[in-house]
């Protein structure tokens, strides 16, 4: 029995599995650039991006697809004062055949780190926290809990070992992916584990820090952690297409998700497993439009004050070349914001403030492809004919 690695889960830069099978796949459908978004007045010409960059990108994009056994994509890309190009390719159900589209909803893994962080920030800014507070104040039996500041927990910086690398957990959630966890069945799993580090020393992506601070967010605010995000993240944002669901409910369209994160190893259809494992760390369901919207809010801190959008944005390094880490936000290539890796389904929601540019990509698989998750080879595909000097690039940390 081969056992997927359990710290693929919700990686934020890690994939190391087998590919899908080989698949027949249908032709790019092109959508109209300038039309795709449902709140904000276009800002790129129409037209798109012109006929030979476009013909590059069409080209491009399929190529990686199919090299990496994606079944279906959608790339949206936002260049003002140069152009857009929107695009759906591939298939978003490999049994019926039935066409990816730009319109449809997916699970956005890490991405909700964002969300989870934004409304930190929204807490600090209240001046009912502070980021240097120890998780001790707010949250009992956390290992070291006197010394981890919610600071440290943003950046991943705790030395929390992470819940989702424990064995236990990686069995008992692939045995019953439909199963709801609480953040403290979560915690628990983690917690079995020594510290992997002093705070501060390291940078380790642990899905355990989020969880804590989404119960921080709960204890302070006196609300769910899904409602306070709607109240004071998703609405000021008037993000009307993201949700945090409570169980494993999926509008209305979505693709299938395929993943191979399986005792067995073996390809399955994780559409309709319950994200709860994930919660704050991972568990929110967004689309193309809304990213699009976010992409810029949260590299820009539309929705917090400047103080609390500096904090935000002071990178540190990760370890890993390129890439470096603030408060659950990432900068590679100038590229600002995270991606997201939950079984089945994968994106990207980056900002280059450099040219005010907007990248979106949203897959159906997690399923990697010569150690890389699939959406990393399609990012640095796509950025490298686009934004030459500035190239997404999240290097595969070793194993």
């Amino acid at each position: 029995m081969r056992r997927t690695p359990p710290r693929r889960l919700l990686a934020a830069a890690l994939l190391v599995a087998s590919v899908l099978a080989p698949m027949s796949m249908t032709p790019a459908t092109a959508v109209h650039a300038g039309g795709v978004d449902r709140h904000d007045k276009v800002e790129c010409p129409p037209g798109g991006l012109g006929p030979e960059l476009t013909a590059r990108l069409d080209k491009t994009i399929e190529d990686v697809r199919r090299q990496a056994g994606i079944p279906g994509a959608v790339v949206g890309l936002w260049m003002p004062g140069k152009g857009s190009y929107v695009r759906a390719t591939g298939v978003a159900d490999t049994a019926t055949r039935r066409p990816m589209t730009t319109d449809m909803f997916v699970r956005i893994g890490s991405e909700t780190k964002t969300f989870t962080v934004t409304a930190l920030l929204k807490l600090v800014d209240d001046r009912k926290i502070r980021l240097d507070d120890p998780i001790s104040a707010y949250i009992d039996g956390v290992p070291n809990g006197d010394r981890i500041t919610l600071r440290h927990l943003a950046e991943m910086r705790s030395g929390l070992f992470p819940y989702s690398a424990d064995a236990g957990f990686e069995h008992d959630l692939m045995s019953d992916p439909s199963r709801t966890f609480t953040p403290q069945e979560l915690l628990a799993y983690g917690f079995k584990h020594k510290n992997t580090f002093a705070p501060g020393k390291q940078f380790q992506y642990s899905n355990s820090n989020l969880i804590l601070l989404g119960l921080v967010i709960e204890k302070v605010s006196g609300h769910r952690l899904a409602d306070f995000i709607d109240r004071r993240v998703l609405r000021p944002a008037h993000l009307r297409h993201t949700l945090f669901p409570t169980g494993a409910e999926f509008p209305e369209p979505h693709p299938r998700g395929y993943t191979d994160q399986t005792l067995s190893g073996e390809v399955a259809d994780s559409t309709d497993w319950n994200p709860s494992w994930a919660w704050a760390a991972g568990a929110m369901i967004s689309d193309l439009h809304d990213l699009r919207r976010w992409a810029k809010i949260v590299a820009t801190g539309t929705l917090v004050s400047p103080e609390a959008q500096a904090e935000r944005l002071k990178m540190l390094p990760t370890g890993f070349p390129g890439t470096s880490y603030g408060l659950g936000i990432f900068e590679t290539g100038g590229w600002i914001g995270h991606n997201g890796s939950i079984p089945g389904y994968e994106t990207v929601t980056v900002y280059l403030p450099a040219q005010k540019a907007t990248l979106v990509l949203m897959l159906n698989t997690d399923i990697s492809s010569q150690g890389q998750e699939p959406s990393s080879p399609l990012a640095r595909a796509i950025t490298e004919i686009v934004t030459p000097n500035n190239v997404y690039d999240r290097p595969v940390p070793p194993r």
